[in-house]
């Protein structure tokens, strides 16, 4: 850990005195700083990891340069390096957790999380063993994602899930709107991307009685979260309550109030 950076909370009752910047920082006050696709195509709406009104706090938002959908999802090897350069200038901004706006972004977690002195989450799939924590050990997390054929068994143990029988995956790949988001289409009917997550939702609970969450791999399907969960009467974990873990853990507050 960079024993440089310096935490601190100002606020009237809790006044800033003597304070320290990094060299080369000329930002502040972005405690997350997310990582997203560069080359991409299509309607990012609320809840959606790179709009900004997806969160009440403030993020730092950084394209990884000349990323697109299929090298990402092909986990191409030569990426990487675009990918430290862009969590390096993250860190640089002074953010204290870095995350990311694709679930497959996961390839890299160890790699990235070795090369930056900042906490790294880059996959929502990271939760998964939290998740089988609290879950009844005979139950199993049902996972959406945006592509099946790229869920690999390297990807998910390199964030770290260990039982992959315990996961019960469905894609969005071939359906007529959501597919948008991966040929880059530039528009869609979100009434009808809903009905067809909801649609794999139902899939996944008719074929497993013993769902105990739901686990949404792709950072496009948090604006449907609140209808998954009122549909499943599940937990339903995502991008958003990842990164909202990740924030409360480097934001840390002085409590006050009445005794």
């Amino acid at each position: 850990m960079n024993r440089e950076r310096v935490y601190g909370y100002v606020s009237p009752a809790n006044p800033c005195h003597k304070v320290k910047m990094l060299k080369g920082q000329n930002i502040s006050g972005y405690p997350i700083g997310i990582l997203y696709i560069e080359d991409v195509w299509y309607p990012m709406i609320p809840g959606n990891i790179v709009n900004g009104y997806t969160f009440d706090f403030p993020v730092r938002l950084k394209a990884v340069e000349g990323l697109d959908v299929t090298r990402l999802f092909r986990a191409e090897k030569d990426i990487l390096e675009d990918i430290i350069k862009a969590g390096r200038e993250l860190e640089r901004e002074g953010v204290r957790a870095i995350s990311a706006a694709c679930g497959f972004f996961g390839n890299f977690q160890k790699e990235l999380a070795e090369s930056l002195n900042v906490p790294v989450g880059l996959s929502s799939l990271i939760q998964i063993p939290w998740i089988s924590t609290i879950i009844k050990p005979s139950q199993k997390i049902g996972v959406l994602t945006a592509d099946k054929s790229s869920l690999t068994e390297k990807l998910l143990k390199n964030c770290g899930a260990v039982d992959m029988e315990q996961l019960i995956i469905k894609d969005m790949r071939h359906e007529a709107e959501f597919s948008c988001i991966l040929e880059g289409r530039g528009e869609f009917d979100n009434s009808i991307v809903e009905r067809e997550i909801l649609s794999k939702v139902s899939e996944i609970m008719e074929e497993n009685l013993n769902i105990g969450a739901i686990l949404l791999e792709c950072s496009d399907m948090p604006p449907y979260a609140a209808a998954i969960q009122k549909k499943s009467g599940l937990p339903v974990f995502d991008f958003t309550t990842l990164i909202k873990w990740l924030h409360s853990s480097v934001t840390q507050r002085p409590y006050d109030g009445f005794i």
